[in-house]
C-alpha cells in the first residue's frame, strides 16, 4: 500500500496527494505533524529514502534556522530533533513497500506510485 507523509497546509503535499488519489491505488495518509514518528520509524524511513538525516531536514524552516543551523549535530541527534519537531521533516514523502521518495518535485513520486 502506498503511504504519504502529508501536511494539508502544504501545496506540494496536496498536489502529491491528488496524484496518488488519481492513481486509483490504495493509500494511507500519515499526518506526521499530528502523530510524530518514533526514532525507529524515522530511521527506517531515512533508510528507505537512501539519504542522510540532514537531507530530510527543511533547512528554510524558522525553527531550524533559529535553533540548529550551523551547529555540529550528529545524524542520531538529527533524527531525535526531527521526532521532537516534525515540522522540520521535508514533505511530501511517498512510500511504496521498501521504496520511498521525497516528492519535491512532485514528479519524483510517479516512479513509485
Amino acid at each position: 500500500m502506498i503511504q504519504i507523509y502529508h501536511n494539508s497546509r502544504c501545496s506540494k503535499s496536496r498536489q502529491c496527494l491528488s496524484l496518488i488519489e488519481n492513481s486509483g491505488k490504495k493509500f494511507e495518509i500519515i499526518k506526521y505533524l499530528e502523530n510524530p514518528q518514533t526514532i525507529a520509524e524515522l530511521t527506517v524511513l531515512i533508510s528507505k529514502l537512501g539519504i542522510e538525516p540532514i537531507d530530510l531536514v527543511r533547512k528554510k524552516e524558522k525553527l531550524w534556522i533559529e535553533n540548529y543551523k550551523n551547529k555540529a549535530i550528529t545524524p542520531k541527534e538529527l533524527i531525535e530533533i526531527m521526532t521532537e519537531n516534525p515540522i522540520l521533516i521535508e514533505r511530501p514523502i511517498v512510500i511504496n513497500g521498501n521504496k520511498a521518495v521525497i516528492a519535491r518535485p512532485i514528479e519524483n513520486a510517479t516512479g513509485i506510485i
